[in-house]
């Protein structure tokens, strides 16, 4: 096999010792490069601090403790960029922690009801986590806040912890929100630059081994775009020139995005002046510029592609200057976004229809049900540390479930000695809030590095909170470790080594999916149009369809790299498909790139050529679904070597030839 076709596996022989750690736990301990977030690191601090502060100054500090205890899950759901999604990313979440507290507040103590109350949350938690990126922190929320009310005394009357933990993620609101006057759409604006910075660096790597990397920082930073632009449209499209502006500059992107394939397919890189270009356009977007159209210093074009590259490079430069463009000619890309109660609604018919969800939602009640089980009928000290690790532990939308219980341990034990050491020196009282404010400054910068980092820097601040609630001192250490390795173990067994078939409904079903949208992508590219009057509808489609599947391409992707992270079976079948992950991306590059010669002059395919691609395409989807491993199919790539569709087909004949590698 290829060494390019092999990108991105973990190598198996860097364990050069047979007592080496193995590769997936070491992927987990190496801290990410990711930039330490300083402004969020300084909202962590003060968010936790001051509610601690004041409780102390009025007496109360099991109030000051629920407060800060409500600000650590809103530094934890503090994650977006533009200012509305972080509005939703903390304020959503804050209802559903509410509802949990209340309801974990009403079964505390009560033994069998308090079982079986968590193991229905856990439920629901598990299936709503499946809509979305809010949905799954919300559903985090609800589920962790009510074992905090079911395994901690808390405040009476009921409504007094939620009440108090709503304030304290209000607070990390609010202190978020101080920078919205004065940075307004930056975030918006910062993130539409990015992707034409990403174009261009995928432009001048166009013809060498770098493309593929580039062009996946592409997929990421368009779709991170119109996430955050699409986010606002609904409510004020037509009424907002900046958003319009911001929206007109991704649309004019696209035709560029989808030139690039063709100029990598040449095999030789483009001439220097077009990234350039595209980084002077890049600049003018961040910096808000507009006026007249630029003279673009660009070489004459030639060949198919490059006329394609430069007649869309014009057309956007033109576009991205524009002082004042049309509110209602703006066309994006993906849709105009339904109303929100139609995607309420069909969110909800489709997690309570959807296999999966019930499937994650019935793991979580399983695994929380035996761990409430423990902590309320079996004679140990009570705890709920164990049903908090399952829940942190069992996110399959966080990462590997097995690789995040090793590192949930390994993560905890490091945060017990810190939490020891400030437990046996500090003492109780004003002492706690400076000691805090450093504790809580390390949850944003240790979480952008790894989870096992960022386990290590939320286990002491937990601790000390609950230290304030119920004053056991140094002797919640030890209890606490073993909770987090009792935790970790029911996760391993009832979460993990029950569900073997998880992996095919997780990876191999998606994947499968991904390749049938590929040959539904070849029809739609090259559909023979009966009226030339359909052609602007047409080309709409098949630029929706194009957005959709590298997509889906970039999820497939993420979820194959959290697969890779697990030991033997999961992570020998997901280095298995990866391959395939790649050549699928390839025929989805190549079918782009041939849709672009033929809008430029080239002879389009004949129907029967579409019709055996997308055949074979179909049977491998088939063969994806039926088989635990790739097996080697015949395909012959043999035709006019002239036709765009040549590479196309090569592509399909290296994704049919796929084997499983040898052990």
């Amino acid at each position: 096999m290829s060494t390019e076709r092999t990108e991105g596996i973990p190598s198996r022989r860097s364990r050069n010792h047979p007592l080496a750690p193995p590769s997936w736990l070491l992927n987990g301990l190496r801290p990410t490069g990711a930039p330490i977030p300083w402004a969020a690191a300084g909202r962590a601090a003060v968010a936790l601090a001051l509610p601690l502060a004041v409780g102390f100054a009025l007496d109360e500090p099991e109030y000051g403790a629920l407060v800060s205890m409500g600000a650590l899950s809103g530094v934890i759901g503090d994650t977006a960029d533009a200012y509305r999604m972080r509005v939703l990313n903390i304020a959503v979440p804050q209802l559903f922690g509410a509802v949990g507290v209340a309801l974990g507040t009403l079964v505390f103590g009560h033994g069998w009801l308090a079982v079986g109350a968590l193991t229905l949350i856990a439920l629901v938690s598990g299936m709503i986590s499946s809509i979305g990126t809010v949905a799954s922190v919300s559903g985090l929320l609800l589920l962790l806040n009510a074992v905090v009310g079911a395994g901690l005394p808390l405040p009476s009357p009921w409504w007094t912890a939620p009440l108090l933990m709503s304030a304290g993620g209000l607070l990390v609101l609010a202190l978020t929100l101080l920078g919205w006057p004065l940075r307004g759409r930056g975030p918006e604006r910062s993130a539409v630059a990015a992707t034409y910075r990403a174009l261009a660096d995928t432009l001048e790597a166009a013809g060498g081994p770098d493309y593929e990397e580039r062009r996946q920082q592409v997929t990421h930073s368009l779709n991170q775009a119109y996430d955050l632009v699409l986010g606002r449209r609904a409510r004020v499209h037509g009424r907002s020139p900046s958003l319009v502006r911001m929206l007109s500059q991704l649309n004019v992107v696209i035709p560029l995005v989808e030139a690039a394939p063709a100029a990598h397919l040449r095999g030789r890189p483009l001439p220097p002046e077009i990234p350039a270009a595209v980084r002077e356009l890049a600049a003018a977007v961040e910096e808000g510029r507009t006026g007249s159209t630029p003279d673009l210093a660009l070489p004459p074009p030639h060949g198919q592609s490059e006329r394609a590259i430069d007649a869309a490079l014009r057309h956007a430069a033109s576009i991205v200057l524009l002082a004042e463009p049309d509110p209602y000619n703006v066309d994006d890309r993906l849709g105009r976004p339904a109303a929100l109660r139609v995607r309420a609604r069909r969110a909800v018919r489709d997690m309570m229809l959807s296999r999966a969800s019930w499937r994650y939602g019935l793991r979580l009640a399983l695994c929380i049900g035996l761990a409430q089980c423990l902590v309320s009928l079996v004679e140990v000290e009570r705890s709920y540390w164990i049903a908090l690790t399952v829940t942190f532990v069992l996110k399959p939308d966080f990462g590997s479930v097995f690789s995040r219980a090793v590192l949930r341990a390994l993560g905890t034990a490091v945060g017990l000695v810190v939490a020891a050491a400030v437990l046996a020196e500090v003492p109780r009282g004003w002492w706690s809030v400076p000691v805090m404010m450093v504790l809580a400054a390390l949850i944003p910068a240790f979480s952008a590095k790894g989870y096992a980092f960022q386990t290590a820097a939320i286990t002491p601040v937990i601790l000390l909170l609950s230290d304030l609630l119920n004053h056991q001192g140094f002797d919640l250490i030890r209890p606490r470790l073993l909770d987090s390795l009792i935790g970790c173990a029911i996760t391993l067994v009832a979460g993990y080594l029950l569900w073997p078939e998880s992996w095919r409904t997780r990876i191999g079903d998606r994947l499968a999916d991904t390749v049938h949208d590929a040959a539904r992508y070849v029809e739609r590219a090259f559909a023979p149009l009966p009226d030339p009057s359909a052609l602007p509808a047409a080309r709409t489609a098949r630029l929706q369809a194009r957005r959709r599947i590298y997509r889906d391409l970039s999820g497939v992707r993420s979820e194959f790299q959290r697969a890779l992270t697990e030991p033997p079976p999961t992570g020998a079948r997901a280095a298995a498909w990866w391959p395939l992950v790649v050549a699928v991306e390839r025929i989805v590059d190549a079918t782009t790139a041939a849709r672009v010669r033929v809008d430029h002059g080239a002879e389009p395919p004949t129907a029967d050529e579409v019709a055996r691609v997308t055949r074979e395409l179909r049977s491998l989807a088939e063969g994806v679904r039926d088989s635990p491993v790739p097996l080697r199919a015949a395909f012959d790539p043999e035709g006019d070597e002239s036709s765009v569709l040549a590479p196309v087909r090569h592509e399909v004949a290296a994704a049919r030839a796929l084997t499983h590698p040898p052990a």
